[in-house]
């Protein structure tokens, strides 16, 4: 475990997506802080279309920059989509304590390529919910182990693609206020 340090204001999460109200939590908020972070899929093309508290979407948009030399998506194109759907769906699920995340780390991914990849692609991620009640109920400083999993569809709504993903959620409290705070 990690112990409090005094350096952990405006770290992590918290820092990103700034102060949230867990009773009315804003999803287009994160969808569009979140849209920006990740400069390479700004290269790639990739958009977020949708945070929330049970998925995420992310498109890859039908232009030649994403395509192969056979005139499909890149499998390169379709892992960053997958990659920030999945990251993108844990931030919907996780929104009310977003303020304890430290880092969410991706650790170790599966992807099965199922269909030529033509067109508009979407990528359809969840968390999976078990694993995130644990996350949600922390009350101490931890570590905690993650899945995620990402489908990506065409236009036809046909699986061109499955992820699976592994991730690191490291949680982390506030340091206690001191006298010397007060």
């Amino acid at each position: 475990m990690t112990t409090h340090t005094d350096d952990r204001a405006g770290t992590g999460f918290a820092a990103v997506y700034g102060t949230l109200d867990p009773t009315a939590l804003d999803y287009e908020h994160l969808r569009a802080v979140s849209d920006g972070m990740v400069p390479f899929g700004n290269t790639a093309g990739t958009s977020i279309t949708e945070i929330g508290p049970d998925r995420a979407v992310v498109e890859i948009p039908a232009t030649p920059d994403v395509t192969n030399h056979m005139g499909t998506v890149h499998a390169g194109a379709l892992f960053t989509a997958a990659d920030i759907a999945g990251a993108a769906a844990f931030v919907g699920a996780a929104a009310a304590r977003l303020e304890t995340i430290a880092r969410l780390v991706l650790r170790g991914a599966g992807a099965s390529y199922r269909k030529p990849a033509l067109g508009r692609i979407r990528a359809v991620a969840t968390v999976d919910e078990r694993e995130l009640r644990a996350i949600l109920a922390a009350d101490r400083d931890e570590r905690f182990e993650l899945s995620g999993k990402a489908l990506l569809l065409d236009d036809a709504d046909v699986v061109v693609a499955k992820f699976t993903f592994d991730y690191v959620v490291d949680i982390v409290f506030p340091a206690p206020a001191t006298e010397k705070d007060a």
